[in-house]
């Protein structure tokens, strides 16, 4: 019966997205299939108190927020006063401002929480600014791929809040836990960027002219109001002072308020903001309600328990669970979004992980690293096309230089699996702050 049902499940959905019909209604029309073929229960009164019950979560409230603070930074001189700030500083690092894209990407993806809004963020300036420099186009296409993704992994990260949504977990531990990971993930990018240094050192670009420390600390002063922003969303959350919803509030004021004194706040770039995050929360809404049901409706067929029971009748290793799920979700993302993999898998992949023992929030840090990967990968890769309309290069050569990347957050799962604790400390030590 459970073979049988897992045919019916996946031919309906495959045969509803080759349809190019949206993935939210895809998921409903599974959820309804399963429904009507495999129990008793009425199907519409079912889908019905479902989605109005998972639409009207307090803990989804932070998601348009956040994607509104995200959709408002983009639209204001964040990305040149970035660079002026931090471009003194990396100088000196061996590989020189190549990681501006780098470090550009990590500080921005602290305060958008979107893969694609960091990767135009950053790539806006930086590419324009590294070509005038003599760069290797290679290199600057290449790092900026990689380092856009950390937008999926640092906190305030969707894929993070969608995935604590679809299995009623803690929004602020699970954003805890891909602040050291992503850290890591940064470190390895920029190591790579060194490694290039030192191996072609013909194809370096002349020195940068010697700037001298008042210079220097006086360029810096473009960052404070950024590093104040991530302050304030991130530490409130830390400290205890606010909860993710509170903290995604305050993210949206002081955004308002930073486009405010740049002077890029106009009613104009107000209701554009307000409009894009109306539209891509839309999307992550509806996304979410079909996960729901199609949630609700595996739980009254039996398949993911049945599923669980097969694991554990195999006696899979949590290694070699991983490993499998890692090559899984690989191949799901070459045709598929992040958040949409995360929503559709969840309901069969929830129990399985903890039928073998692994921390849910590890494997939310996990997940989001692999994901990541599925952005810079083709035939669907995101971050591919907006490279692509940014520097007018064929997918195919943006895929190649884009290739090492890969490599580096492969080897960032295999890090994660040597040392859990990279995901696991901080939320932990919250869990242990909150007891006293």
């Amino acid at each position: 019966m459970e073979v049988y049902a897992t045919v019916v499940f996946l031919c309906v959905l495959f045969g509803l997205l080759a349809s190019s019909i949206w993935i939210g209604l895809a998921l409903m029309g599974v959820a309804w299939v399963g429904l009507e073929m495999f129990t008793t229960r009425p199907a519409g009164d079912a889908m019905i108190t479902t989605i109005w019950t998972s639409s009207s979560s307090w803990t989804l409230t932070a998601l348009p927020l956040f994607i509104w603070m995200g959709e408002i930074l983009y639209r204001t001189r964040l990305s040149q006063d970035m660079f002026r700030g931090l471009a003194p500083w990396m100088r000196f690092l061996p590989g020189g401002l190549l990681h501006t894209n780098i470090a550009g990407c990590t500080i921005f993806a602290a305060v958008s929480g979107s893969s694609a809004a960091t990767l135009t963020t950053v790539g806006k300036m930086s590419i324009p600014e590294l070509r005038k420099r003599g760069y290797p186009e290679y290199m600057i296409i290449g790092t900026l791929a990689g380092a856009a993704t950390l937008g999926l992994m640092i906190p305030p990260s969707l894929t993070l809040i969608v995935y604590g949504v679809s299995i009623n977990e803690s929004i602020i531990k699970l954003f805890m836990a891909g602040i050291i990971p992503g850290l890591v993930l940064a470190a390895l990018f920029m190591s790579y960027i060194a490694v290039w240094h030192f191996v072609k050192p013909d194809q370096r670009p002349p020195a940068e002219p010697r700037m001298s420390l008042g210079t220097m600390l006086s360029e810096s002063r473009f960052l404070i109001p950024v590093l104040m922003l991530v302050f304030a969303v991130i530490g409130s959350m830390y400290f205890g002072w606010a909860t993710a919803t509170e903290a995604a509030a305050v993210g949206v004021i002081g955004a308002l308020t930073l486009a405010l004194f740049q002077g890029s706040l106009s009613l104009n770039t107000f209701l554009e903001s307000l409009m894009g995050a109306t539209r891509t929360s839309a999307m992550i809404a509806l996304i979410l309600m079909g996960a729901a049901f199609l949630s609700l409706s595996m739980g009254f067929t039996g398949l993911p328990r049945a599923l669980a029971a097969w694991i554990n009748e195999m006696q899979l290793s949590p290694i070699v669970l991983i490993a499998a799920l890692t090559v899984f979700y690989i191949i799901l993302g070459m045709f598929l979004d992040g958040i949409s993999s995360v929503v559709l898998t969840m309901a069969i992949v929830e129990p399985m992980i903890r039928q073998a023992g692994i921390d849910v929030i590890w494997f939310g840090i996990f997940i989001v690293v692999v994901v990541e990967m599925a952005q810079v990968t083709p035939p669907i890769g995101f971050n591919l096309f907006v490279l692509q309309g940014m520097t007018k290069h064929e997918i195919s050569y943006i895929s190649k230089v884009a290739l090492p990347m890969v490599g580096l957050m492969l080897l960032m799962i295999v890090i994660l699996v040597v040392f859990p604790e990279l995901a696991t400390w901080l939320p932990d030590k919250i869990s242990a702050n909150q007891v006293r």
